[in-house]
């Protein structure tokens, strides 16, 4: 098992972005055992706070739609905190966004991002008694740094959905500077086949007509724990620290493959997969995360 660097990286919202104030409540499978959240809710907060506050009301992301010009996810980077916390209080979401800039190796302009960031926090508590030491205090729930890239989703081919700069009436100048991952450095090295196939069917899509990004958190969590029982580890584990980055989607019916590679950091097991097509090897992955475990 290999020893693997902090991986996580997400810069800090910038202070002069927009912010929105806006609260989620949790569902019963939000809230693990032992009180901590599970990381596959906390994309709920920029649908709260960002999508819902600030870009359904925003002049010029809704001139974007009506030039069929919409923000597709390339990126997650969450962190869940040690809690605990209770089902029934809502949680309070600060979100932040900032449309940025990408340009090629040779200074050309590539894609426009849509960057996202949101901080969570709540009561101290758990659904059952007993309540544990400073119950009621507010902390940290956790953090999300979500990645889009502005796409004409409906043209006809790859060149044309690419966007490369906002011509558009409104659309904002000077936008800063932003870096996007290399997908090739999740996907280098050896992995190990998951012993379980994956058969997208409908209950896994969305309105996208493809599989919603959130199935393969789980999916990729899923298969690292059955990695570590095979090497020997079968300690009760929980994602805390997530980064994901999405390629290319899947659709209903697609049949597909998690490999997947353990690893530790800072003394904690960690995990880096990858999803692909069944026979496909691991260059060929649509999404590819790296996930700690606590």
């Amino acid at each position: 098992m290999m020893h693997v660097p902090n991986p996580f990286i997400g810069a800090p919202p910038p202070p002069d972005s927009p912010a929105a104030n806006a609260r989620v409540h949790l569902r019963y499978e939000d809230v693990c055992q032992d009180g901590r959240l599970v990381l596959e809710m906390m994309p709920n907060a920029l649908g709260a706070a960002v999508w819902n506050a600030q870009l359904a009301k925003d002049d010029f992301a809704k001139t974007c739609m009506m030039h069929g010009i919409v923000p597709i996810l390339t990126r997650f980077v969450i962190e869940g905190t040690e809690g605990p916390f209770a089902v029934s209080p809502a949680l309070a979401v600060k979100g932040r966004f900032q449309i940025a800039q990408v340009f090629s190796a040779s200074g050309a302009p590539e894609r426009v991002a849509l960057n996202m960031w949101a901080e969570l926090s709540g009561p101290r508590g758990r659904t059952y008694p007993p309540e544990p030491d400073g119950a009621g205090e507010t902390i940290s729930a956790g953090r999300i740094f979500g990645e889009h890239v502005f796409t004409r989703l409906f043209a006809s081919s790859p060149a044309e959905r690419r966007v490369k700069t906002l011509d558009m009436p409104g659309a904002p100048k000077d936008l800063p500077r932003h870096a996007q991952r290399v997908f090739s450095e999740f996907t280098s090295g050896e992995f190990a086949i998951d012993e379980a196939p994956i058969a997208f069917g409908l209950a896994h899509t969305d309105s996208n007509h493809h599989v919603n990004s959130l199935v393969y958190l789980r999916l990729f969590e899923e298969a690292a724990l059955r990695r570590f029982r095979a090497i020997g580890r079968s300690e009760p584990l929980l994602g805390r620290e997530l980064e994901i980055l999405y390629r290319k989607p899947c659709f209903a019916g697609d049949r597909m493959r998690v490999h997947v590679r353990a690893s530790e950091r800072d003394g904690k097991l960690a995990a880096e997969t990858i999803i692909a097509p069944e026979g496909a090897p691991p260059s060929a992955a649509h999404a590819a995360a790296r996930i700690v475990f606590g």
